[in-house]
């Protein structure tokens, strides 16, 4: 089985070196990396050069400006050959040496047409430092009417089901990955297997989270997204913010288990 990993890039040369390290070393390694950089003007591009010329797999590279983080990964979709595609975002850390060996083994064990596992949110700086642990659970149409959906950088999917439902809708600037999952499984019925493993690990302080401007077009976007998809939008936006609560870590620092994955 072939696993096309896609990432999309623009002036991330702070986190990109983890990000890239994490995936080159996997145990498995029948991998396809296609990586959209929106013409960087950092120490991007150099990173990419240095990272090509290490690993032992096959890497596609476009440098072109583009119209957003959801047209990149089109574009990168598109160009991906492998049996299971996977995206890795620049911001974003596999969390052990063996996350795609797993996946592979689950879906070559199953009919199951993809799969995700859980999530961790760290400290930007320090990435040892979980803020938030989403402990994704299985799915369910129920909880999918609720506004759960996985944890959308944990989900690998087989080529097929972005060749029957397409790609991101590019008019959402935050939230084309909700309205892709909803489409998927709400909708057409897609079936997961459920990974109850950390999958990834992701610094936080993410796109929807940058500024006022952008919490309140993500929240705008989800409701037009729930309306939409017939979802009950005003009750699954309200159990949606209220269900995250729980995953911020409080009290004491918590931190990530080097022997359990970390960096």
């Amino acid at each position: 089985m072939k696993v096309s990993i896609v990432t999309a890039t623009y002036n991330c040369g702070r986190t990109l070196k983890a990000s890239l390290d994490s995936l080159a070393r996997q145990t498995y390694r029948k991998i396809e990396h296609v990586i959209v950089d929106g013409a960087s003007t950092d120490e991007t591009l150099q990173i990419i050069e240095e990272y090509i010329a290490k690993v032992d797999y096959e890497v596609k590279l476009i440098c072109e400006p583009d119209e957003g983080v959801y047209d990149a990964l089109n574009k990168g979709i598109k160009l991906a050959t492998g049996d299971v595609i996977g995206l890795l975002h620049s911001d974003d850390m596999l969390a052990s040496d063996r996350v795609i060996e797993r996946i592979v083994d689950v879906l070559n064990s199953n009919d199951y047409e993809g799969c995700y596992g859980d999530i961790v949110y760290v400290d930007r700086e320090d990435t040892c430092r979980v803020v938030r642990y989403w402990k994704a659970g299985k799915c369910s149409r129920k909880k999918l009417r609720l506004g759960w959906m996985p944890p959308h950088p944990t989900c690998f999917l087989k080529r097929s089901i972005y060749e029957r439902f397409g790609l991101f809708d590019t008019s959402y600037k935050i939230a084309a990955d909700y309205d892709f999952m909803v489409r998927i499984l709400y909708r057409g019925g897609v079936r997961l297997a459920y990974i109850p493993e950390v999958i990834t690990i992701m610094r936080s302080g993410g796109m929807s989270n940058k500024s006022l401007k952008n919490r309140i077009l993500v929240f705008r976007e989800n409701y037009m997204v729930m309306k939409k998809h017939g979802l009950p939008a005003f009750r699954a936006l309200l159990v949606r913010t209220l269900s995250r609560i729980p995953q911020f870590v409080s009290g004491k620092v918590h931190r990530f288990s080097k022997g359990k994955g970390g960096l």
